[in-house]
């Protein structure tokens, strides 16, 4: 009998084995190449490991690097978790953030639900003000957005952040969604932050629209339960040189050991996390690496750098042509190249897989992706002149606008930094916009000539809102574009209207 049921299950295992999908294997599969005695010659092995895991470790953790140092920036600051920063005006060349525009008084802040359920209650819109923005998990995955176009439609709403740990000690989810609590989804962590671009109606103000910022209130659900809410506080970081940037030296490590500590290690998560060891970091205790943990970190923190930096300027990758035709481009500018991510919601996950390379090269340059992206913004990146080559800090620049942008609300064409993705440091003006129309002088087809120069010391006279510098009060003056068309006027504007090339007229 034990004969009998051995051959069967030989029989059983050889018919699965037959339709299980198989590599082909050569005839040479059993040749060592003398892999011992090569691998004998290979020299500061665990060395090289802690570089690679560090590599690798950085690209991964991106997105969650760029949203601790929103925290992070709010603690020099001034303020904590639980601050709700707000600006009575546009940032300026002082500010430092990944990307953000020059015309919006933006509101935002972060919080933790580590101890106990959060809430972060939003106001309603006013014939003033009205809030595009949305929530970020602590891995910058937008979990919903607020506003007329969020999931308070404008009538403002307790947005409510359960951790996932929740005992229910409070009710359960679907209790407290009918008291009129906004369940916040796909909240896997404890971070969370938030930032609101206000949209001015009706002549309202910048400074107005930081009113409207003292509307947000954060507390515990504990204390709206008990009604024990204490006042929120509020950072005025008009005047501040808030800077929430990552910066690829030790402090990018740091952040990732933050995120560490700070948040659950999630399940898809694990494998990565036990790499994190090699270079210093356990969740649970002080980081304290070795001076060659350090050095292999910031080697490996270096290649990251340049493996995102490559996807970012690499065609097709991280932006992509907008014009072409039969295959060929008709213009150098590019859209967010995010494929199907846009309408998933940016979770930059594809059924088993983890965008790792994707995920990373995107919050290299961009924070605060909607949950659901609308028409709101357009952004045009520009990297190159017409003639294909990259901009340089080098150069001058011609940029002819249009008269007839498909804007509804307004332009904008902003430098940043390549090195940063930030504006450039020191300078009075990082960008050209449609509210610098009445003193640029005008073509007479109504479009209007905007220059890039390293510096502004041969500016025609009258001439000055036509310019704007390149210079950067850092080493790197290499840069790019963003060019904004806010509210375009139909989803498909782009088939009947094209943005004219930026031409080197150094050059010419």
């Amino acid at each position: 009998m034990k004969r009998i049921i051995c051959s069967t299950a030989l029989i059983l295992s050889l018919s699965v084995s037959s339709s299980m999908a198989v590599s082909p294997t050569g005839s040479d599969f059993a040749d060592t190449g003398d892999i011992l005695a090569r691998s004998a010659e290979i020299e500061d092995i665990e060395y090289q490991i802690m570089v690679q895991r560090a590599t690798q470790a950085a690209i991964y953790y991106m997105p969650a690097v760029a949203q601790v140092d929103f925290i992070k920036a709010t603690v020099r600051a001034g303020g904590d978790y639980d601050t709700v920063n707000y600006v009575t005006e546009p940032f300026g060349s002082e500010k430092g953030f990944l990307t953000a525009n020059d015309t919006t008084a933006y509101a935002w802040g972060s919080i933790t639900s580590k101890d106990g359920p959060m809430v972060v209650e939003v106001p309603p819109m006013t014939d003033k003000v009205d809030y595009f923005g949305s929530f970020i998990s602590a891995w910058h995955v937008p979990m919903i957005d607020v506003g007329s176009k969020g999931a308070d439609e404008g009538k403002g709403g307790k947005y409510l952040f359960l951790p996932p740990d929740y005992d229910g000690a409070f009710g359960t989810a679907e209790k407290l969604d009918a008291q009129g609590y906004i369940i916040v989804p796909k909240y896997d962590t404890y971070d969370v932050s938030f930032s609101f671009r206000p949209t001015l109606l009706n002549g309202a103000t910048h400074a107005e629209a930081g009113e409207h910022a003292k509307g947000i209130k954060i507390y515990s659900l504990e204390e709206d339960v008990n009604g024990t809410i204490e006042p929120t506080h509020y950072l005025d970081a008009t005047e501040l040189a808030y800077d929430c940037l990552p910066y690829y030296n030790m402090t990018f490590i740091e952040d990732i050991n933050d995120v560490v500590q700070n948040n659950p290690i999630r399940e898809k998560d694990r494998a990565m996390y036990s790499m994190l060891e090699s270079f210093g970091i356990v969740k649970g205790e002080t980081f304290d690496p070795t001076e060659t943990q350090r050095k292999a970190a910031l080697e490996g923190l270096e290649l990251a750098y340049a493996h995102m930096q490559n996807k970012f300027v690499t065609e097709g990758e991280t932006v992509a042509p907008l014009w072409v035709k039969d295959g060929e481009k008709l213009s150098e500018w590019s859209f967010w190249n995010f494929g199907p991510q846009a309408q998933m919601g940016f979770p930059f996950e594809d059924g088993a897989e983890i965008l790792i390379d994707k995920r990373a090269a995107t919050f290299f340059y961009v924070t605060f992706l909607p949950s659901k992206l609308g028409g709101a913004t357009f952004y045009l990146t520009g990297l190159r002149d017409s003639d294909g080559n990259m901009l340089n800090g080098e150069d001058i620049y011609k940029l002819n606008v249009p008269a007839d942008v498909p804007a509804e609300d307004f332009w904008s064409a902003i430098v940043y930094n390549m090195e940063t993705k930030n504006f450039n440091r020191g300078v009075d003006r990082v960008g050209a916009s449609t509210k610098d129309l009445d003193n640029m002088v005008k073509n007479d087809d109504g479009s209007v000539d905007v220059y890039y120069a390293p510096n502004l010391d041969e500016v025609p006279e009258g001439f000055e809102a036509n310019w704007v510098t390149t210079e950067s009060a850092t080493n790197a003056n290499d840069w790019f574009f963003l060019f904004r068309l806010y509210r375009p006027v139909s989803e498909d504007w782009f088939k009947d209207w094209m943005l004219n090339d930026v031409v080197n007229i150094s050059t010419k």
